[in-house]
């Protein structure tokens, strides 16, 4: 609101009885037809308030020694840009402003929803579910400063005869207290469940199943990846040198396949490496028996 003067014409006195004031703030205080070293008036100069209100207050008292004229002003409204001239910490909107006569709306960047309250902007990050061995997961926008309002949950759900492990990223970052244990923002971490609520945070995630033995290489053999330990899901080839077969439940194979089970055992044991030759020989030797027998 602004106001400017048009006619003034006041009692002079030392101290001025004629006062503009705003929100109980004193803005101005005129008297007299010029301004001097005692008494100022408006002349050209334009009056504006700092809110949508405005007191004007003109006092007379009993000694008027001529006729003074007094004053007029005339009164009009301006629009306030809510979306200028705020520092961070009283932005009217977290991201988008868009300023119109007689208000302002906000809006979000892309992936954000607007709050209740208008003005915040906050994310939707409560759907996901992992199941993958092995993951990244981290706050919104992370490293950069994390939304208002956020309530996050992060569900990390995998198949039974797994553990989980979680190593933070060395930036972790989330508002505090001095005196009280985590009052505002908090990442708390849930067994069974995670729950995941200033630059934030990020962990990767890893998954540790049941561990297997070691299974014992066969003679004449090898072991398909050959690593030093075992765990759920992990799959072992055993093959054997050249000249060498898999001998295993009356069967010859070429190759065979272990799995680790959930329980931390293996599917099978290992078959051994038997020689070719040897094997001919032992399918032979039933028939010359039958042969020496029929004749």
């Amino acid at each position: 609101m602004n106001k400017r003067s048009v006619t003034f014409s006041v009692n002079m006195l030392v101290h001025c009885q004629f006062g503009l004031l705003s929100d109980q703030d004193e803005l101005a205080v005129f008297c007299g037809k010029e301004s001097t070293d005692t008494e100022q008036v408006p002349g050209d100069d334009v009056i504006t308030s700092v809110g949508n209100a405005l007191s004007v207050v003109f006092r007379s008292d009993f000694s008027n020694e001529e006729r003074y004229s007094g004053f007029e002003a005339h009164y009009s409204a301006m629009d306030v840009d809510e979306c200028s001239d705020r520092n961070d910490e009283d932005l009217a909107c977290d991201h988008l402003c868009h300023n119109y006569i007689g208000g302002y709306y906000c809006s979000c960047r892309y992936g954000y929803l607007l709050h209740s309250d208008n003005r915040t902007c906050k994310v939707e990050c409560s759907d996901g579910v992992y199941t993958e061995r092995t993951g990244v997961i981290s706050s919104s926008d992370f490293p950069q400063p994390y939304p208002k309002s956020s309530d996050c949950l992060y569900r990390i759900q995998l198949e039974e005869g797994f553990l989980i492990a979680l190593d933070f990223h060395d930036t972790f970052d989330i508002e505090d207290h001095p005196e009280v244990t985590c009052p505002y923002d908090y990442l708390k971490i849930q067994v069974g469940q995670r729950t995941l609520e200033n630059l934030g945070w990020k962990l990767t995630y890893s998954a540790a199943g049941s561990e297997c033995p070691v299974p014992m290489v066969p003679s004449f053999g090898h072991l398909e990846p050959l690593q030093p330990k075992y765990s759920f899901k992990d799959h072992v080839l055993v093959t054997c040198d050249t000249g060498y077969v898999l001998f295993k439940d009356g069967e010859v194979m070429e190759h065979h396949q272990m799995d680790c089970l959930q329980d931390g055992t293996w599917s099978s044991e290992v078959p051994p490496c038997t020689q070719k030759e040897a094997l001919k020989s032992r399918r032979s030797l039933p028939r010359i028996l039958t042969n020496r027998i029929l004749h």
